[in-house]
């Protein structure tokens, strides 16, 4: 086998240097013999330049027109809550680009420099949950909406856009969700959850009450004017809240902090009262040092107070309304309709959740178990009827008014009937007072 050890013979290289000259720099010596003085060679070479430049810019702007589209965003696994929110909402027929990026080539050519640390991320693994740190600027909303808009597309809301934009109060405070139904505030984007993020699921996982404006962000920023601040100027008014922020912590910690000095009784109660405040502004009895009006008239052009909320003693004869038509009431006076941020949820339970509507039917269990939970009602049955007078008067005289299984269940909305467990963990009743502290051998016709 030593033949594959033989060398070829043949005259030794006059050159020895030649076999070791590269590639490049044989093109190089070539590019230096040319004749750059015939005019013909120097069209040739601009010509070869200008198509260098046309397939170089071609490359750059395929590249980042690729890298604009949403089908590129939601390659990366992280983004699938934003990317399925995104499919659904209003705003799918535009790039992400069109939101997230100020416009200008130089803005989109700067982001897309910035934007490589998220290679970085998605290698070695992003924060988890993912947020929102800029906040959409009023002039990528202006690419595509006037500033001139008077009323909502369903022509409800009478919305002054003008005296909002005058006030400098950008759009994302009161449109956050419009295309991302608040996954981040809701809690419902972590990367437990990226799975659970199909199209298929979607419809559970929204609903137009996280995308629309809610009536708690109008609230919380009109009782915030009354009270003489402007919380729109806060940035952080304008994004979620970012729990991968420096000093979040602390600032939780410092929070708790002082809560533990205050009791339980001591907290509901200031927590009670502030509600309480609130909603007077918005049914319009509280008058004093009322800047800004919530009252329902003041936005809504169609949905006003309602012609049986004027009859004479409302208040005390709404029972019977709310009993037969709960899921109405509900509509205007359901918790998360007077709060600005929703609760945490869990993803789990909200696709066991049907997307059909159960029609309601007459049920005094479930009136009770609002107007004990539901802050709009307990905020007055908290309070002492004006239809009880006084305590003595009221003692010997409301027996004709509890007689029927029916008027019993009305006083059960405020009133248990036997004693309350201190640590049951069942709703509790607005008042301490119980039907069995005096009737403690039954009602008449009944047996214990």
């Amino acid at each position: 086998m030593a033949f594959w050890n033989r060398r070829k013979k043949g005259p030794p290289d006059e050159n020895p240097e030649a076999k070791k000259v590269g590639f490049i720099r044989r093109q190089w010596r070539k590019l230096r013999a040319v004749d750059w003085k015939n005019p013909v060679n120097r069209w040739k070479l601009l010509f070869v330049l200008l198509i260098v430049c046309i397939g170089g810019l071609g490359f750059v702007g395929g590249a980042i027109a690729f890298t604009n589209s949403p089908s590129f965003c939601k390659a990366c696994h992280e983004m699938a809550p934003e990317h399925v929110t995104f499919e659904k909402s209003a705003h799918n027929q535009i790039t992400c680009v069109q939101c997230h990026i100020a416009p200008g080539n130089v803005e989109m050519v700067l982001h897309k420099i910035g934007s490589l640390k998220e290679v970085y991320y998605h290698i070695t693994g992003v924060p988890d949950p993912i947020v929102q740190t800029v906040a959409v600027l009023d002039e990528n909303c202006e690419q595509c909406h006037s500033k001139n808009r008077l009323v909502t597309a369903t022509g409800d809301l009478i919305v002054n856009h003008e005296g909002h934009i005058k006030e400098g109060i950008p759009c994302v405070v009161c449109h956050s969700g419009v295309a991302h139904a608040k996954v981040v505030e809701r809690g419902i984007n972590g990367s437990e959850t990226y799975d659970k993020w199909t199209m298929e699921n979607s419809d559970k996982l929204m609903s137009s009450k996280y995308m629309n404006p809610n009536m708690g962000t109008c609230i919380d920023c009109h009782d915030q004017v009354n009270q003489g601040k402007k919380p729109w100027k806060d940035y952080s008014y304008q994004i979620p809240e970012n729990p991968h922020a420096e000093g979040h912590g602390d600032k939780k910690e410092g929070n708790e902090a002082e809560a533990a000095t205050l009791s339980a009784s001591e907290e509901e109660q200031k927590s009670k009262e502030a509600t309480q405040e609130i909603i007077l502004q918005a049914i319009g009895k509280q008058k004093t040092d009322v800047k800004l009006s919530m009252e329902c008239f003041t936005c809504h052009q169609e949905i006003n107070t309602p012609q049986n909320h004027d009859i004479a003693e409302w208040n005390q004869n709404h029972g019977g309304y709310a009993f037969q038509e709960l899921d109405k009431c509900m509509n205007c006076h359901q918790d998360e309709k007077w709060i600005k941020h929703f609760e945490k949820q869990d993803i789990e339970q909200l696709l066991k959740t049907s997307t059909d509507k159960e029609k309601y039917t007459a049920n005094m269990i479930q009136v009770k178990d609002q107007s004990r939970q539901n802050h709009f009602c307990s905020t007055c049955h908290a309070n002492r009827p004006p239809g009880h007078v006084d305590s003595d008067t009221w003692l010997t005289a409301h027996a004709p008014k509890a007689q029927t299984n029916e008027e019993k269940a009305n006083c059960y909305v405020c009133h248990d009937r036997e004693k309350p467990d201190e640590n049951a963990t069942d709703i509790k009743a607005p008042t301490d007072v119980y039907c069995q502290f005096c009737h403690r051998t039954g009602f008449k016709g009944e047996k214990l």
